[in-house]
């Protein structure tokens, strides 16, 4: 079911008793994109959510308000994001996943299975930006399974999380994180281990 004021452009196949809410625009194609866009059974995409061409979700997805998806990524079940929360394009985000309001996932980003993110997150991939090599140099963090990030968490690029970690609320990370680590902190630094 999708309200009126929504758009579902070619290419685009929703599954069974997916809900779109008014003013989403589903499958925008662009000049560097136009593969097709899936999206799994019960899903429900809320108002102003923007899903660009060449996804692939899974079932169960949820979007909060004005969700931002860019294109060609990997989504599984049971994830939601939320309220003006940014994907960027090729990202890979494992099922079971929760990502929070006002958070920002750069390009080439991997988060796996149960990672939860917290409000205001931010995850880097330009070491250096706002140079002619940046776009070719992009390297972004990795969430290993089951990690906690806290509110207002910065990770910085190439950065990966280990299993189990927890990244307390206003932390700046800088370095790896073991897994079965609590860190926090600017910068974030082992409190304990889980």
């Amino acid at each position: 079911m999708k309200s009126e004021n929504s758009i579902i452009y070619s290419n685009v196949q929703l599954g069974k008793n997916t809900k779109l809410e008014e003013f989403c625009l589903i499958g925008i194609k662009t000049k560097n994109c136009n593969k097709p866009t899936s999206i799994g059974k019960d899903s429900f995409l809320r108002s102003g959510t923007y899903i660009y061409a060449g996804n692939k979700i899974g079932s169960n997805f949820q979007t909060g308000n004005k969700v931002n998806i860019r294109e060609e990524n990997e989504i599984g079940n049971n994830v939601s994001i939320g309220t003006q929360s940014v994907i960027e394009h090729h990202v890979k985000i494992g099922n079971n996943v929760r990502i929070h309001s006002n958070v920002f996932i750069p390009e080439f980003t991997i988060l796996k299975s149960n990672v939860w993110i917290g409000p205001n997150v931010v995850l880097t991939n330009a070491k250096y930006p706002n140079r002619k090599e940046t776009k070719e140099n992009l390297s972004a963090p990795v969430l290993m399974e089951n990690c906690i990030i806290g509110a207002n968490v910065t990770i910085l690029p190439n950065i990966k999380i280990g299993k189990n970690a927890i990244i307390g609320a206003g932390s700046v990370v800088t370095k790896n994180i073991q897994s079965n680590t609590i860190v926090f902190g600017n910068p974030a630094k082992k409190f304990k281990l889980v």
